[in-house]
C-alpha cells in the first residue's frame, strides 16, 4: 500500500465512497423515513456525484482536491447533511503541509481539521444520534493508528471499522438533535442515516485506496 495519499489515490477513494453509497442509498432513505422525509439516500447520491466530479478534475494536490470536493458538495440541495459534509471536506483541505501528498499523520490531521470544521457548524455531540457518532470515533481511530506508525491503509481501515461501530451504536440512542429529537423514544431501534452514511463513506475510502494499488477483490464490508 502507498505510504502517502496523493490526488490519484484520493480520487480513487472518492469513487470508492460513491460506489458504497449507490449500493446502499435505498437503505439510507428507509432509515430516514423514521424521523425525516425519506430522501437522505437521494441526497447522498447527489453528494457522491459531486465527489466524483471533483475526482475527475485536475488539481495541484490532495488539499486542492478536498477543497474542490467540499465546495461542490456544499452546492447540493440536501439540507444539513450536504452542508455538513461539504464543510467536512473543505475543512480537510485546510490542513497545513505540503501540497504533494499526505502521509498517515498528515491524513489524520486532515480528518481532524474536517471534524473541527463540522463541530463549528453543529451543536451535536456524541450520543445525540447524528453523523457525529460515526465521525468522532473514526477520526480518533485514524489518529491513534497514525501515532502508532500504522500504514495509511491499515489506519484508514481501523477508522472505517470505528465509523461502522459508531453508526451501529445509534440504534440504541434516542435522538437529541435536529428534527428527530421531537420523536423521542420512537427513534430507538433505528440507526441514524447520517451516521450510516459516514460509515459508508469511510468504507468506500478503504475500497478505493485498495483499488488504486491494483488490488482485486472487495475491500469493504459489502
Amino acid at each position: 500500500m502507498s505510504a502517502k495519499i496523493g490526488t490519484e489515490q484520493l480520487a480513487y477513494m472518492f469513487r470508492g465512497a460513491a460506489d458504497r453509497v449507490r449500493e446502499q442509498h435505498r437503505r439510507l432513505s428507509d432509515l430516514d423515513c423514521v424521523a425525516g422525509d425519506g430522501d437522505h439516500g437521494s441526497t447522498m447520491l447527489r453528494v457522491v456525484e459531486q465527489l466524483e466530479l471533483a475526482a475527475a478534475g485536475s488539481h495541484s494536490g490532495p488539499r486542492a482536491l478536498l477543497r474542490d470536493a467540499g465546495w461542490k458538495v456544499m452546492g447540493v440541495d440536501g439540507g444539513a447533511s450536504s452542508s455538513l459534509l461539504g464543510t467536512f471536506f473543505t475543512g480537510m483541505g485546510d490542513v497545513p503541509g505540503t501540497d504533494d501528498a499526505l502521509d498517515c499523520p498528515g491524513l489524520a490531521a486532515a480528518f481532524e481539521y474536517g471534524l473541527a470544521a463540522v463541530r463549528r457548524q453543529t451543536k451535536a455531540q456524541p450520543g445525540d444520534k447524528t453523523m457525529i457518532d460515526a465521525l468522532v470515533p473514526a477520526v480518533g481511530a485514524l489518529r491513534e493508528s497514525a501515532d502508532a506508525g500504522a500504514p495509511v491503509a491499515d489506519a484508514l481501515r481501523r477508522a472505517a471499522e470505528s465509523a461502522e461501530s459508531g453508526a451501529a451504536s445509534t440504534k440504541d440512542l434516542v435522538a437529541k438533535h435536529g428534527r428527530a429529537k421531537y420523536l423521542g423514544a420512537k427513534t430507538l431501534g433505528h440507526e441514524d442515516p447520517g451516521a450510516v452514511s459516514l460509515a459508508l463513506l469511510f468504507d468506500g475510502f478503504c475500497a478505493g485506496l485498495k483499488e488504486s494499488k491494483g488490488e482485486t477483490g472487495n475491500a469493504g464490508r459489502g
